[in-house]
């Protein structure tokens, strides 16, 4: 990669506090990026980003980029941008840090019992637990239903006052802005499909166990009855 001068940007949005053969997320590349949005497993009261790396050239091109390619007042190096971290994000990100480990521990207690109530259910897939070589923080639980029964699964989990996601239901080669690239619907058929397929069930920290199990035995009800 070095010949080509090329780095390897780590897109860690999701992932504080994840763990793939020992090392946290935003340790795997040449520099990574993490989201401090409110709903992230590490958010802020707004907006909100950080660059971790330990190549010192990356940190102080980063540290340019983020104001206005400055680091000194008026005297701008590079065409920058406005990216700076608000003292008032700091402040409340400073005060969720040390909470981060006991929260995502309480998302991988709620994924392991969507894992027992739904495993061998009809009609409904989900990603492995965490392995041997990785540990997931469970930003979001996604399952897997056919496209013509997600609908209907969001109307039964609704009735029922159970909140829901559809996260990414386009696909980035079918989007506006992409257009040009001229990819039109069946370029990328597994990209497509997961898009029409994925729902996301509720898996924050503050959910108890019961809430969970009323989340999952609802699904398990609408899987086995749509499989009759």
């Amino acid at each position: 990669m070095r010949g080509h001068n090329l780095y390897v940007v780590e897109d860690a949005a999701q992932a504080h506090g994840a763990l793939y053969k020992g090392r946290h997320a935003g340790n795997l590349g040449d520099i990574g990026c993490f989201s401090f949005y409110p709903g992230k497993n590490l958010g802020a009261y707004g907006d909100g980003g950080a660059a971790v790396t330990n190549d010192v050239a990356l940190a102080e091109r980063v540290l340019k980029l983020r104001d206005h390619g400055s680091v000194r007042k008026y005297f701008h190096e590079l065409v920058g941008y406005n990216s700076r971290l608000d003292s008032l994000q700091a402040a409340v990100l400073n005060v969720k840090l040390p909470r981060l480990n006991a929260w995502n521990s309480l998302r991988r207690r709620h994924a392991q019992k969507y894992h027992e109530v739904l495993c061998g259910v009809p009609r409904v897939t989900f990603p492995p637990l965490d392995g041997e070589d990785y540990e997931s923080v469970h930003h979001l639980f996604v399952i897997r239903v056919a496209k013509g029964e997600r609908a209907s699964l969001c109307q039964c989990l609704t009735a029922q006052q159970i909140g829901w996601g559809i996260h990414y239901p386009v696909p980035i080669h079918l989007a506006p802005a992409f257009a040009h690239l001229n990819c039109p619907r069946g370029s990328f058929p597994v990209a497509e499909k997961h898009a029409d397929e994925v729902l996301s069930l509720p898996v924050i920290p503050e959910l108890t166990s019961d809430q969970i199990m009323y989340v999952a035995s609802a699904v398990q009800r609408f899987a086995e009855e749509a499989s009759k």
